[in-house]
């Protein structure tokens, strides 16, 4: 074989290994270098995005400028942006829907990237009747509602649950009885239901600096200090309140709220969504925050989410659609107002 041909298969065989290694879940050499290089040019601010229409508004902004040495890596089937915001270094990813993809994502992001802190945005649906679409919401607070323990028909709160006696589950935090949710009958009461109660769960997390695979468990998941105390000095900000010729009653407002929550469920529901702000003081219900908030929590990462209200999470009459109509608006509220996080957070 000549030197030529040496060379030809030599490259084939390192580019195959990098394909496999990336392929495998490894990082492969290549990339490592890659990352090496970007991570120099650190620390990051991290931007976790949940959707293509949540994040296009912000590429395509003026505010964001693309690195040009190290515009993109790919890796693990997401891609990592770089650039700046208001002169801020920064790493815009999009998860993907829901809890799995947000918490991957994140993960990803902090696993592989120098990055002092996440801040996370989009669009949710608002459980808080006191607020409007549009509204962009900070909480201080993110907890996760889709981990339940269902306790089986005929047992109820004074009751233990599978396994509570070995830490698994708890009571702590509360249940949802379904049969409260029944229509009424003829004699004007509600009869007991199959599905009985769900006991909502905290999370299991393993801190970066804790011992290993020595759990511990977190419900309500707090935001940054510092991260919330800036988020104050937005409020008043000037957002949009029309889209085309369809304007919201009033114009949007930017406000910080108490709690927000996250599941894997799209909400569209009325008696579920004043369920959750009357037991949880939820504002913005949505299929991510909690997730990235979870990770940030076990990484020890200063972490805060910027929420826009898209829709009335099933509080609207039975004939509208809020979401198809304001996501965008709102989307792009979030944007606004997670730029002008970004300019103030290192003044």
């Amino acid at each position: 074989m000549n030197g030529h041909m040496d060379v030809v298969l030599l490259s084939w065989v390192v580019l195959m290994v990098g394909v496999i290694s990336i392929a495998d879940g490894a990082v492969s050499p290549h990339l490592l270098d890659r990352i090496s290089k970007i991570n120099k040019e650190g620390p990051y601010l991290g931007i976790v995005v949940p959707n293509s229409f949540e994040m296009n508004p912000l590429l395509q902004s003026q505010s964001f400028v693309a690195d040009q040495n190290h515009p993109y890596l790919d890796f693990a089937g997401r891609r990592f942006r770089f650039g700046e915001i208001e002169n801020k270094r920064v790493i815009v990813v999009m998860t993907g829907l829901a809890m799995l993809n947000a918490g991957i994502t994140t993960q990803l992001l902090l696993t592989l990237f120098n990055v002092k802190g996440v801040l996370h945005f989009g669009v949710a649906g608002n459980g808080n009747p006191e607020l409007e679409i549009g509204d962009v919401t900070i909480p201080q607070y993110w907890a996760h509602t889709g981990l339940w323990n269902w306790q089986r028909y005929g047992d109820g709160p004074n009751d233990e649950l599978a396994l509570e006696s070995n830490g698994d589950y708890t009571r702590e935090v509360g249940y949802l009885k379904f049969f409260k949710f029944n229509n009424d009958t003829e004699t004007g009461e509600s009869s007991d239901n199959l599905l009985n109660n769900v006991w909502y769960q905290p999370e299991e997390i393993f801190p970066i600096d804790g011992y290993p695979e020595m759990r511990q468990h977190a419900f309500w998941v707090p935001v940054n200090n510092h991260y919330f105390s800036v988020a104050q000095k937005l409020v008043g900000m000037m957002l949009n309140g029309c889209v085309n010729s369809t304007c919201l009653p009033r114009t949007p407002i930017v406000t910080r709220v108490k709690s927000g929550v996250s599941a894997n469920v799209f909400v569209d529901n009325g008696a579920y969504r004043e369920f959750l702000y009357s037991k949880f003081n939820a504002t913005p219900i949505d299929m991510e925050s909690a997730a990235v908030a979870l990770v940030c929590l076990q990484q020890k990462k200063p972490f805060i989410a910027i929420r826009a209200l898209s829709d009335l999470a099933g509080g609207g009459s039975s004939v509208s659609n809020e979401a198809d109509i304001f996501a965008t608006l709102a989307a792009q509220n979030a944007v606004d107002v997670a730029i002008g996080f970004i300019s103030l957070l290192f003044q």
